[in-house]
């Protein structure tokens, strides 16, 4: 269900003065009795229910030399794409982060550990299923996910139109309000932005406390949104 949100960030109207009306970084208007503008600035925030669950999963071994760490981490490599593929998730929906093998910190421990990351393209319905597969195949290191949707560019599109209609709306009323006549428009700008929703630091996973056939996790997908920003100048007749 999508919905829609809207804020009048400012609404200057400037007739007969000298001044400019003009937003940072936006062009400048010199502003006369020759000259008259009205100048608005609108944002439109669309919301949607997501349809894409990027899952973050990977592992990293527990401290040894480095031919047992690497051959430890080999094995749970393949265990886990294994577990993930038969779950049904395409080849060409999964894709490697990173792999590393590096010193183990503890102090005199001169061990080594193998760590390794992959992203997993599935659908929010299958998100919890896909995520519990892989932890029980070995991913420790395992549990954000991106929420988002197919067609990013739609979404944006509505936000531009709805920042588009309201800064329309708003000059219309402006000029109703002021007892002018609404002119051409002079000038148009917009920005777009995706609001950044904090991600949860992933934590390993304590297999060995993990009990066999336990329910997946219960997650609940979010929303996306996508914000659009319209600054428009209009000629005051």
């Amino acid at each position: 269900m999508r919905s829609a949100k809207w804020l009048l960030v400012t609404a200057v109207v400037s007739a007969a003065l000298s001044a400019g009306a003009q937003q940072p970084g936006q062009l400048e208007w010199k502003i006369d009795s020759a000259n008259r503008t009205l100048a608005v600035s609108a944002m439109g925030t669309v919301n949607a229910d997501a349809d894409v669950a990027i899952l973050h999963i990977g592992f990293e071994t527990a401290p040894a030399d480095a031919k047992g760490a690497y051959a430890q981490g080999a094995r749970t490599s393949n265990a886990i794409i294994r577990a993930v593929e038969q779950a049904g998730v395409m080849e060409s929906d999964i894709h490697s982060e990173s792999q590393y093998l590096e010193p183990d910190t503890t102090p005199k421990s001169h061990k080594f550990k193998l760590a390794q990351q992959w992203t997993v393209k599935t659908t929010p319905a299958r998100a919890a299923e896909i995520l519990d597969d892989a932890v029980t195949a070995g991913a420790n290191n395992s549990g954000d996910i991106e929420w988002t949707v197919k067609d990013e560019h739609a979404l944006e599109e509505e936000a531009l139109d709805k920042a588009a209609a309201r800064a329309r709306e708003n000059a219309a009323a402006l000029a109703k309000g002021m007892d002018v006549r609404l002119g051409s428009l002079l000038y148009v700008s917009n920005q777009l932005a995706t609001p950044i929703l904090p991600r949860p630091m992933v934590r390993p996973f304590a297999m060995a406390g993990l009990p066999q056939g336990a329910a997946p996790l219960a997650i609940e997908s979010h929303q996306v949104s996508r914000e659009a920003t319209v600054y428009a100048v209009f000629a005051i007749e």
